[in-house]
């Protein structure tokens, strides 16, 4: 037997709502999380990751003040591969430029850690925030800190001998900010105490959390493109290398390199996802269709198609632009955003089928 809940049957609201201002605050974390992607990818996109060599995390917040400190900061540049395979034409000014984007990228990192702890602890101290919600959302500044940690374990990988950094350990970090930011969008969304409208079947849940999780696959094939500028090459669409499965794919070996390694491959997969992301979802929306149609809480299914639409369109033109970094950065982002509105329609699914609500059982328990 299928259990149907219908949410307009069984609403639940919180009287007074304290949690608002929590969800706002972690709603505008998200948004933050989300600028950090936009100008990481800029950082990619202009090959300044690696032009700080340095872990400062108190003292870093500080640029360069005189002519002596850059200097110094050139100086160690200089002793890079990356520099010296690459960048040997570079003078001070043109440094200046791509310190400018890493250093903008870990400031932000530090602004994100006191956004988060200082507006927690007036939340601890208004007693907004029961146990049950404040645990998960220190361990949320954990996972935030740890993402630093990972962002240095990852330019590490540039200063001895890469050229550029890891497009493993590149893949790790951009997975982990995606976490990140389908955490800070899942939490708020769950504490909302509206009721929503909707028959909602255990099959929406599931069938939605693997579109969440097929999206984040895509992300990460997507940070090893990125990682080996695969898409610098084979810059025509539908056709690849001149067919639709081009030759090479396994060239590597041992085969599994291939999968991480090899351009070809990597970016093949990457399209390859995004094809099979489409059928999908084209599904989802036939299979609701015929089901009930798109009111209430299913709404989010047809905008997710939209996104999806522009999505492979963004990455289309970024192929065929040989990698533009305003298109980049865009794809970068609409992915992102594509997660977190499947996040948003996971979670509205989760509260309008009723089922055990974890984080959101607080906003009753707070009010």
């Amino acid at each position: 037997m299928t259990l149907v809940h219908d949410a307009a049957l069984s609403p639940v609201v919180a009287p007074g709502d304290r949690l608002r201002p929590v969800r706002l605050w972690l709603y505008g974390l998200a948004a933050f999380v989300l600028l950090m992607v936009v100008v990481g990818g800029i950082t990619r996109l202009t090959e300044s990751g690696l032009s700080i060599t340095s872990w400062k995390p108190i003292t870093g917040a500080i640029p360069p003040l005189t002519e002596a400190d850059w200097q110094a900061e050139f100086d160690a540049y200089k002793q890079i591969p990356q520099y010296q395979v690459n960048n040997t034409w570079m003078s001070l000014a043109d440094f200046k430029l791509i310190f400018f984007w890493e250093w903008l990228h870990r400031l932000l990192g530090r602004v994100l850690g006191l956004l988060f702890i200082v507006p927690f602890a007036v939340f601890l101290w208004q007693k907004r925030l029961p146990r049950t919600l404040a645990w998960p959302l220190f361990g949320l500044f954990i996972l935030g800190g740890f993402q630093g940690v990972l962002g240095w374990w990852m330019v590490s990988s540039g200063l001895t001998e890469l050229t550029s950094v890891s497009q493993y350990r590149l893949a790790a970090h951009l997975c982990a900010a995606g976490l990140l930011f389908i955490a800070l969008t899942y939490v708020p969304r769950s504490l909302d105490p509206r009721p929503l409208a909707g028959q909602v079947t255990p099959g929406h849940l599931w069938s939605t959390g693997l579109l969440l999780v097929l999206i984040m696959l895509q992300v990460g094939a997507g940070a090893f493109v990125a990682g080996l500028d695969a898409g610098m090459g084979y810059n025509t669409w539908p056709l690849m290398d001149g067919a639709l499965i081009p030759d090479g794919l396994g060239a590597m070996q041992p085969g599994w390199r291939n999968l991480f390694e090899n351009n070809l491959t990597v970016q093949f997969i990457h399209r390859m996802i995004a094809y099979g992301i489409v059928l999908y979802l084209a599904v989802l929306l036939w299979t609701q269709g015929r089901a009930g149609g798109f009111a209430g809480v299913h709404r989010w299914l047809p905008r997710l198609g939209l996104m999806v639409l522009l999505q492979v369109g963004l990455g289309i033109s970024t192929l065929l632009s040989h990698v533009a970094i305003d298109l980049a950065v865009a794809h970068q982002a609409l992915a992102f955003l594509l997660a977190g509105a499947t996040t948003l329609y996971l979670a509205d699914l989760r509260r309008a089928a009723g089922y055990p609500r974890g984080l959101a059982d607080a906003a009753s328990t707070s009010a």
